[in-house]
């Protein structure tokens, strides 16, 4: 089965949105809300896209939309991802 880990996440988060200068995404940022780490709704849209797209996964739009932590987001996409296995 394939998981979604926090360095994936951060390293797509990086990737599909840059990263604020100003925020340290090396720290523990597990329960940091995505809007104080620099995100908006567009960045998580463009990182749950990708997300679907490299693990073959439908996200639920719902479940993504109260996940506005990395702990959150990364729960609600492992447990889809155990859904598909």
């Amino acid at each position: 089965m394939k998981e979604l880990t926090l360095d994936t996440l951060i390293a797509i988060l990086r990737t599909s949105a840059g990263e604020e200068e100003d925020i340290d995404l090396g720290g523990d940022i597990t329960d940091v809300s995505f809007t104080d780490l620099g995100y908006d709704s567009l960045a998580m849209l463009e990182t749950t896209g990708r997300i679907q797209l490299e693990y073959g996964v439908q996200l639920d739009d719902d479940a993504l939309a109260s996940a506005d932590t990395p702990r959150l987001f990364l729960a609600a996409v492992n447990q889809a991802l155990v859904q598909v296995s």
